[in-house]
């Protein structure tokens, strides 16, 4: 599944921090992937400037193995957002494709 840099740093701050063994698991596998490697952080010459996250490739895209359960990991926690009230309009695009648009893997 293609993820933007800000999506990937979006949901990193979305997942779960608890649950059962097979969730925490899966949660773990999903963020070694969605973590970027120091070759894209290279690439999009991502930095962290007066406590605000910054990179200059706004285009770059990467292919992220989501399987099904973590797939059900993500809109579970962006769902949770939305019911509580939580749900800020950075995290709005995230709404959008996976509970408005039901993105499928």
């Amino acid at each position: 599944m293609n993820f933007t840099v800000l999506e990937r740093i979006l949901l990193l701050n979305v997942l779960p921090k608890e649950g059962n063994v097979v969730t925490i698991r899966i949660i773990r596998d999903l963020t070694k992937h969605l973590g970027l490697t120091e070759e894209e952080l290279k690439k999009v010459n991502l930095r962290v400037e007066e406590a605000k996250v910054e990179w200059d490739d706004t285009t770059y895209v990467a292919d992220i193995p989501v399987g099904e359960k973590a797939l059900d990991i993500i809109v579970e926690a962006v769902s949770k957002m939305d019911k509580e009230k939580k749900l800020t309009e950075q995290y709005l695009p995230l709404y959008e494709r996976f509970i408005e648009k039901k993105e499928v893997i």
